[in-house]
């Protein structure tokens, strides 16, 4: 079983959070058991229950760009005057 970025599980709920544990307890229990076919379909669901967290993982990162693009402007502009 893949697991996610330490990043992205940070980001997940409390919901999530728990969800992701049992899947990947159950994926990895299928994985020891050599059924990779059911293994996969487990890391189906992990990918889907991840995709909110990399959301806001996103929308993170372009809060801090366009902060850090007004932090550059008024320093731009601090300089000019």
């Amino acid at each position: 079983m893949r697991h996610c970025s330490v990043q992205v599980r940070g980001l997940l709920t409390r919901e999530e959070l728990d969800r992701y544990n049992a899947l990947m307890e159950v994926g990895s229990y299928l994985e020891s058991q050599n059924a990779y076919d059911l293994a996969y379909t487990i890391q189906k669901e992990v990918d889907i229950l991840i995709l909110p967290a990399i959301e806001r993982l996103k929308e993170k990162g372009r809060a801090r760009d366009v902060a850090t693009a007004e932090y550059l402007d008024s320093r731009k502009q601090a300089e000019q005057d």
